[in-house]
């Protein structure tokens, strides 16, 4: 029983593998991307920076998702009545 636990555990690393061997041109280039991003080697020297004004208007994008109250649509208890007919 142990080892049957053991094998259900193990089971989905062995789907996490991605087989080694030729990519296509486009999958080399997007690791090529990954690699500098995660590295760090392909930043600007120039910071990016947001204006006050700009900064301003981010925040109130990002609040006006809270002025609304969540509709009835996602209330759990205003659920319908699924018929089916045979």
């Amino acid at each position: 029983m142990k080892l049957f636990g053991l094998s259900l555990l193990i089971l989905p690393l062995s789907s996490m593998a991605i087989d080694a061997g030729p990519s296509s041109a486009q999958q080399q280039e997007t690791e090529g991307w990954l690699v500098l991003q995660s590295r760090n080697q392909a930043a600007s020297k120039t910071p990016q920076t947001a204006s006050a004004a700009e900064r301003e208007e981010a925040m109130q994008r990002w609040l006006k998702k809270y002025r609304y109250e969540i509709p009835d649509l996602y209330d759990p208890d205003a659920g319908g009545k699924i018929e089916i007919s045979k």
